[in-house]
């Protein structure tokens, strides 16, 4: 199938089109930008940089991705990347922002995810898969979102933080420490509440593995041990299942602290 590009669009010459590409009025494609098939790029949208959308991708009104990292040290002549997935959802007037060269030289997003309107991808930041970031959500740079993370609208997450998978984060919330696996927090600054117990049950997980995670969760963060004898209280007890393994290892290698 032949692409659809407005009259009004402006696309450079060195863009790369799949099939079935289309590009609404006023948007601007330019440099070293890659579309993949089924693209949908929205009215006055703007693509630019080294950047490569995945298949089935659709950009809503304003939604500027691909435009120079939000980070002084950046220099114009930096050759920095944005990778993004497949079928991701970037309403109306999402910014998504390039790697650094400090920070690695890429940002990446993985298939599935839905950007609300107005939320920001900083620098640095990778994104996995299945993911849904509500409307004004602020990512800094160097934050990992694991898959299946589910981020309330208003909420901010502060540089180098982690948000762990299946886990979701309550509005308005003020994210300056890592976010467990599985877990729920809220509040300023984000506080665990417990499991994330909705988004268990839409995952299937089963019940056997749902009361392990309690019970895990309870040694771990309400035990009053400390964080080392209670992960090997942990090991020691529930450690058969690679969901327990997960929260452990993800425990083990916080940088930032546990909310």
């Amino acid at each position: 199938m032949s692409n659809t590009i407005h009259k009004t669009a402006i696309v450079g010459e060195q863009v790369k089109l799949g099939e079935n590409v289309n590009i609404g009025p006023y948007a601007v494609i330019e440099a070293q930008v890659t579309l993949g098939d089924n693209v949908i790029v929205g009215a006055h949208c703007v693509v630019e940089g080294h950047t490569t959308i995945g298949n089935g991708c659709q950009l809503y009104t304003g939604a500027v991705i691909g435009s120079p990292p939000q980070d002084r040290k950046h220099q114009k002549a930096d050759k920095v990347f944005l990778n993004i997935g497949a079928n991701n959802v970037f309403r109306e007037y999402v910014t998504v922002n390039p790697g650094t060269v400090e920070g690695g030289g890429e940002t990446r997003i993985g298939d599935n995810n839905l950007f609300m309107a107005c939320c920001h991808v900083a620098h640095d930041c990778h994104i996995g898969s299945d993911c849904v970031l509500a409307n004004y959500v602020g990512l800094s740079g160097h934050v990992t979102i694991e898959d299946r993370a589910v981020i309330g609208g208003l909420s901010g997450v502060h540089q180098y933080a982690r948000v762990g998978y299946l886990s979701m984060i309550g509005g308005c919330s003020k994210v300056n420490q890592d976010v467990p696996p599985f877990s729920l927090v809220d509040g300023n600054p984000a506080t665990l509440r417990g499991l994330n117990i909705v988004g268990l049950k839409r995952a299937d997980i089963p019940s056997s593995i749902q009361r392990s995670l309690h019970s895990a969760f309870k040694i771990l963060f309400n035990s009053g041990l400390n964080r080392s004898n209670a992960v090997l209280q942990v090991k020691e007890q529930l450690n058969g299942q690679p969901e327990i393994h997960r929260v452990i290892e993800f425990i083990q290698t916080s940088k930032r602290g546990i909310s």
